[in-house]
């Protein structure tokens, strides 16, 4: 006996070969998005010493295109981009918001633990 409640969606996804063009570029467009932002990240890793003065600066940089490539990732996959910018923004500033207070708790306890310890061997 054939259940009723299970639908094979991938049959019933008709479009003529202009939308799956237009399907597939924007699919291209995420990948070399992605990927250019992922290389730029990785080219200033791989560059930029740990001792430098610019570390500081690096690491908002590192914090700041994850935060874009997040956005970018649930505004694609998600669909979030198709729907009105209200609700955008009620979605994403959120949490953006709440990612930022992760980041200011996790610098703000990784400073005071280091003072903590650079008093204990002293």
């Amino acid at each position: 006996m054939e259940r009723d409640d299970l639908i094979e969606y991938s049959l019933h996804a008709h479009h003529d070969e202009a939308k799956g063009k237009q399907i597939r570029q924007k699919i291209y467009k995420v990948t070399i998005l992605l990927t250019i932002v992922t290389v730029v990240e990785v080219f200033i890793g791989a560059t930029v010493k740990q001792s430098s003065e610019w570390w500081a600066a690096v690491k908002a940089i590192f914090i700041l295109l994850t935060l874009l490539k997040a956005g970018y990732i649930v505004m694609v996959f998600m669909h979030l981009g198709d729907e009105r910018k209200y609700l955008r923004n009620i979605i994403l500033i959120p949490y953006f918001i709440f990612v930022l207070f992760l980041i200011f708790i996790a610098l703000w306890e990784g400073t005071a633990i280091g003072s903590v310890w650079k008093t204990m061997w002293q």
